[in-house]
C-alpha cells in the first residue's frame, strides 16, 4: 500500500511516519511545502490513502491561512478528480474549525472541498477535528502551549501564564497516531466520518505548569511525580523530550564514609524510594530493625553475606548472596538484618525501601544482628 503523507515534516507527520516506518507492505510518499506540484502530482495518481495533514497555523499574513489550510486541499481534490480516482482521505483539521477566525475559517472551507469529494465520489472522508495535540518533535512557540513551556523550563528559561484556571482540552501524540490508523484497511467505509480522539485530557494551565515544575525539581528532590499511565505519563515524556543533551545526565548528592558510599536515587509519591551502596571488603552495614519499614536487597556487584534475626528470637537467618546470581533478599520488618561484604572487591548493593525516609520518622533502631 502506498500512503502519502502531506506535511510530513510537521509535528503530526513526523510521529505518524515514525509509526508507518515499522510497518509491513507500506510505501511512504511524502509531501512538503518544499516540494513541487509535480511531486505532488506524481504522489496523487499512485497513492492508496492520503493522510493530509498540511496546513499553516502561525502566518505573518493571515491570507496564509487560506492558502495553505483551504486551497491545498483544493489543488490535492482537483488534482485527484483529473485522474478518476477515488483515494481515501484523512484531514487534521481542528476544533477551531467551529471559530470565526481566518484558521478556523480556513480549516472549516478545507472540510468543505473534503465533503464535496466523498459526496461526488463515494470515496471515504475522515475529518479530525483535533483539539490542542502535544507530544515529542513539536514546536515551541508554534504548535501548543505545552511544547513551548516544556522547552522553556527545560533550559531555565521564563514562562507566561496569563490565567492559570484557563482550561485547555488536550490529546497526546500517541492516541492521535492510533487512531489515524485504524483507518488504513478499513471497508465499506463510504462518505465522510467525523471520529475523535481519546483520551481527551481537560487540564488547566495552573495544573500543567505544576507537573512541570516538578518534573525539573525531581532532579533536587530525587522525587518524581506519579507518571506510569494517563496525563502524566504523556507530559512526562513530552518534557523529556524537549530536554537538550547536555542535560540528559545530572549528578546525585551521596554519603561517603570508611565503610563506602550511599546514594539515593529516586523517590516515589507512595511506592518508596530506591537507593545504592558500596561496602569495601570485610566492612558491615545495617545492624537494626524497622516495625513497618522494609527493604529489598540486590546485589549488583560482589559477594556478601546477609544475616536477619528477629529481635525476639536467638536464631540468625544467612544468605549468601552475589553478582552471579541476580537474587532479591527481603529485610522483614521486626528483623535485624546486616550485611557483609565477603569479597575481595567493593560491594554494589541496589536497595528499595517500600517508604520514603523520613529523618523526623527513620523507623530505624539500632539492634545487634549477633546475640
Amino acid at each position: 500500500m502506498k500512503i502519502l503523507v502531506t506535511g510530513s515534516d510537521g509535528f503530526i507527520g513526523k510521529n505518524l511516519l515514525e509509526r508507518l516506518e515499522r510497518m509491513d507492505n507500506i510505501e511512504i510518499l511524502t509531501y512538503t511545502r518544499k516540494d513541487s506540484e509535480e511531486t505532488l502530482s506524481h504522489h496523487l495518481g499512485v497513492c492508496d490513502f492520503i493522510f493530509h495533514l498540511a496546513g499553516v497555523n502561525r502566518p505573518q499574513d493571515p491570507q496564509d491561512f487560506y492558502t495553505g489550510n483551504r486551497d491545498l486541499t483544493a489543488q490535492i481534490v482537483q488534482i485527484l478528480e483529473s485522474y478518476g480516482k477515488k483515494t481515501p482521505i484523512l484531514l487534521s483539521s481542528s476544533i477551531q474549525a467551529e471559530q470565526e477566525n481566518d484558521y478556523g475559517k480556513s480549516k472549516k472551507e478545507a472540510e468543505a472541498i473534503l465533503e464535496r469529494y466523498a459526496r461526488s465520489t463515494t470515496s471515504p472522508v475522515y475529518i479530525y477535528r483535533l483539539p490542542n495535540v502535544f507530544g515529542k518533535w513539536s514546536r515551541p512557540n508554534y504548535n501548543t502551549v505545552i511544547a513551548t513551556w516544556c522547552h522553556n523550563i527545560a533550559r531555565e528559561l521564563p514562562i507566561q501564564i496569563s490565567d492559570p484556571e484557563i482550561s485547555l482540552r488536550l490529546v497526546y501524540i500517541d492516541d492521535v497516531i492510533d487512531h489515524f490508523l485504524r483507518h488504513l484497511y478499513e471497508e465499506d467505509s463510504h462518505g465522510v466520518h467525523t471520529p475523535s480522539v481519546h483520551p481527551v485530557y481537560q487540564k488547566s494551565l495552573g495544573e500543567i505548569n505544576d507537573l512541570l515544575l516538578a518534573f525539573k525539581r525531581s532532579r533536587e528532590t530525587l522525587l518524581i511525580p506519579r507518571v506510569g499511565r494517563g496525563f502524566e505519563r504523556a507530559l512526562y515524556a513530552t518534557y523529556l523530550s524537549f530536554l537538550p543533551p547536555e542535560r540528559f545526565r545530572y549528578p546525585l548528592k551521596g554519603h561517603q564514609d570508611h565503610r563506602g558510599t550511599f546514594y539515593e536515587i529516586l523517590k516515589t509519591i507512595d511506592s518508596g524510594q530506591f537507593s545504592l551502596s558500596t561496602t569495601a571488603p570485610g566492612i558491615a552495614r545495617g545492624g537494626h530493625y524497622h516495625n513497618t519499614k522494609n527493604e529489598k536487597f540486590l546485589v549488583v556487584k560482589g559477594e556478601a553475606l546477609i544475616r536477619e534475626r528477629n529481635i525476639h528470637s536467638d536464631e540468625i537467618v544467612e544468605f549468601r548472596v552475589s553478582d552471579r546470581k541476580m537474587e532479591i533478599v527481603e529485610m522483614v520488618p521486626g528483623y535485624t538484618h546486616d550485611i557483609i561484604n565477603t569479597g575481595t572487591e567493593e560491594l554494589v548493593l541496589f536497595v528499595w525501601a517500600n517508604e520514603v525516609y523520613d529523618p523526623d520518622r527513620p523507623d530505624t533502631y539500632p539492634r545487634k544482628v549477633d546475640t
